[in-house]
């Protein structure tokens, strides 16, 4: 086949896949559900906020379910999975996006809070995993993306955040772990880190005039994301187009843990 004959895009597509999406009813989560809604996927989308997710699936319109929980429940997470099975037949992709920050100095940080930022962005994205891969290893096929962070690859110390950083950095390992695992069995398992983004994270950092100039600084490329600036990495790693990769940490942060 001649080159000018390829469709290149087409491993991009996500046509009659369903992908499940924490962390849904804001930010980037909101955002990747619209993307992968956008190349044919039918998105389950999961967040505490209620009414947010039944206006991001009413804007959807077809292909889209909420599926309303908090995934520091373990109840909850086997309900998503379970809704998930029952109203959309299958998932294909699992995007594990939901998180929580935490600013307090290591030093005065409570254990119950420390183990509540644990909850949500480490066991929870294992426990959804946990659920997700036998019915991803029945087929031989299945995407997870878990959403890291660069604070799980780099330290910070001016915004004390040990619990993130723990997290996250678990997250990462977490990551290569399970695709060393369930590699053989076609299940794909990648990690997106991102940099700073204006998501509600980080929207006291980057809304204010110091915090960001202090983020302009230490960037190379002298500024925080724009939305749609994960786009291409989601999709890549959601997606047939990374069909040999798994395992991998795909950075975007303008080039902050490069110096």
């Amino acid at each position: 086949m001649a080159v000018a004959d390829l469709d290149a895009l087409a491993p991009f597509r996500l046509d009659g896949k369903v992908a499940v999406v924490t962390g849904a009813s804001s930010g980037l989560g909101a955002r990747f559900a619209r993307v992968l809604h956008a190349v044919g996927a039918t998105v389950v989308v999961a967040a505490r906020r209620a009414d947010r997710l039944t206006a991001l699936v009413d804007d959807l319109g077809s292909r889209a379910i909420a599926v309303p929980g908090d995934v520091a429940s373990p109840a909850d997470r086997e309900t998503l999975l379970a809704e998930a099975l029952e109203r959309a037949g299958r998932v294909d992709v699992l995007v594990n996006n939901a998180g929580v920050g935490g600013g307090v100095a290591a030093i005065d940080l409570p254990l119950d809070a420390w183990r509540h930022v644990l909850d949500v962005n480490l066991e929870a994205p294992f426990h959804l995993s946990q659920l997700a891969a036998p019915h991803m290893i029945d087929r031989g096929s299945g995407a997870i993306v878990n959403v890291a962070s660069i604070l799980g690859l780099v330290g910070v110390g001016q915004i004390p955040q040990a619990a993130y950083h723990a997290s996250k950095g678990a997250l990462v390992n977490l990551t290569r772990e399970l695709a060393a695992e369930w590699g053989r069995s076609g299940v794909r398992v990648n990690a997106l880190c991102p940099g700073y983004f204006r998501t509600e994270i980080n929207d006291e950092l980057l809304g204010s005039d110091s915090g960001a100039q202090w983020v302009r600084r230490r960037t190379p490329m002298g500024r925080p994301g724009f939305e749609g600036e994960l786009d291409g990495a989601l999709l890549l790693l959601a997606s047939d187009a990374s069909a040999y990769m798994t395992g991998s940490v795909v950075v975007v942060d303008g080039g902050w843990t490069a110096i």
